[in-house]
């Protein structure tokens, strides 16, 4: 078992990692009758694929020699209506290493190939953009 959910009331849950003890809380979000106080369960989709893409970069980064520490991923998630559901998510990835044009190609072709991207419906339109400095 990966982890443990628990309604807490009030459209929120807790989410917590058996292995680590780590949690964190979700809440409805304020378009669909929440709070919206902490990440919504889309919101933590949207999040996971910015955050599995830098993971998977990092590792490859790691096996070239390239060090990506400071660089960060601003989210963007949009709903639909009908049905309800996560309809793109825009990722803008501002990357930090200095490595060169070759290094670059290989560590995007590995962020776009990240195992929450490969696992999303091909329906969500998924824009990536990747910014080096």
């Amino acid at each position: 078992m990966t982890s443990t959910v628990e309604y807490k009331g009030n459209l929120r849950c807790e989410s917590t990692h058996l292995k680590s003890g780590n949690s964190f809380l979700t809440d409805a979000p304020v378009d669909n009758q929440g709070k919206g106080e902490a990440f919504s369960p889309t919101d933590t989709v949207a999040t996971g694929l910015a955050s599995c893409m830098l993971t998977v970069m990092g590792i490859k980064a790691a096996d070239m020699g390239i060090e990506l520490s400071g660089s960060k991923a601003q989210v963007t998630k949009i709903m639909d209506a009908n049905p309800r559901r996560i309809s793109q998510i825009d990722v803008v990835l501002d990357m930090k290493g200095g490595c060169d044009k070759r290094a670059q190609l290989i560590l995007e072709r590995v962020g776009n190939t990240c195992p929450v991207h490969n696992s999303l419906h091909p329906d969500i339109v998924k824009n990536i953009t990747f910014n080096w400095s």
